[in-house]
């Protein structure tokens, strides 16, 4: 056997190499099947069985009839009350129309600091990137409670602006879709800062030194140069905020009340209050079809434009 591996040069470094690849891939892989495909699936199953009382609350998608065929109990009926009942198609808009806001304001706040950190020098960035994860040291859920005594009428936003003299009485800020804006951009704002951040970084300098050294201006190098380089950045922390902030509950929840409507409140009515679990299922099922599916289908027209831009 040595004599055989002594003949075949490189042998063992291949299979060590072919089977690290496959090693490698096989826990992110792994993870997924574990974590977000077993979880769909069972989820699709109770999206297509019939609501019933017991536990639990849902008919079994295939049933043994006289002990010898095994039969399948399709329901498509709850895929289809999406178009009769409005309610679920104006939650739908709601939750997307309030992410995709979200989503550019915290672009808008996120890419100059961002930016400003990648100007600052080096022992400040690594004390500039600690305040931006900071507050994911303390709970999400205190921190979002924290803005309600913010935001009340009689709340420190309230009293401030009483006794700068703004205004003369309390603004109903809270339960409102402001409030939810303000809390959804707190929340998720680091999420858009550290990707932009980690493009930015990379980004070679040489390239905006060549554009001025060139005559452009300072905000056509921005323009021109810093904005498309660091494209990659702004779509990974787009991503980052809008998917987890059209799927919202808690925020919407403590500082909307009832006057916003997203799709995750109707989701937890359906699940806890109605129990009509096939129909709260099949409500999360085209959610994330509506989220996913573009996300992906963008993501493999860019794979395949970088592999034609690298040919």
């Amino acid at each position: 056997m040595n004599g055989l591996v002594a003949r075949i040069p490189g042998r063992p470094d291949r299979w060590r190499e072919r089977w690290g690849q496959r090693l490698v891939a096989a826990f992110p892989m792994g993870w997924l099947l574990v974590f977000f495909l077993a979880p769909f699936l069972f989820v699709l199953k109770i999206a297509f069985s019939e609501n019933r009382l017991g536990i639990p609350p849902y008919q079994p998608l295939f049933e043994w009839v006289d002990g010898a065929v095994l039969q399948l109990q399709l329901n498509l009926a709850n895929f289809g009350f999406f178009l009769e009942d409005p309610l679920y198609a104006a939650a739908y808009l709601s939750s997307l129309k309030m992410a995709a806001i979200s989503t550019l304001i915290c672009l808008m706040i996120g890419y100059p600091m961002a930016y400003g950190i990648t100007k600052v020098r080096q022992p400040w960035r690594n004390v500039l990137l600690m305040l931006v994860i900071l507050p994911f040291w303390t709970s999400f859920l205190i921190r979002v409670y924290a803005w309600i005594g913010i935001l009340k009428n009689e709340g420190l936003l309230n009293n401030f602006l009483i006794w700068a003299g703004v205004i003369d009485q309390p603004l109903p800020m809270l339960h409102s879709p402001f409030a939810v804006y303000v809390g959804i951009v707190y929340s998720y704002l680091p999420f858009m800062i550290l990707p932009l951040y980690a493009t930015l970084e990379r980004m070679d300098l040489t390239l905006r030194e060549a554009a001025q050294d060139l005559g452009c201006r300072p905000w056509e190098v921005m323009l021109k140069i810093t904005l498309p380089l660091s494209l990659p950045g702004i779509i990974a922390g787009s991503m980052l905020v809008f998917i987890p902030a059209a799927g919202e509950f808690v925020i919407p929840d403590l500082l909307g009340g009832s006057n916003v409507l997203m799709i995750g409140k109707v989701l937890w009515n359906e699940f806890f209050l109605n129990r009509d679990w096939p129909l709260a299922s099949a409500v999360a099922v085209v959610m994330l079809v509506l989220l996913v599916v573009p996300f992906m289908l963008f993501q493999h027209y860019q794979a395949r434009q970088d592999e034609g831009d690298a040919a």
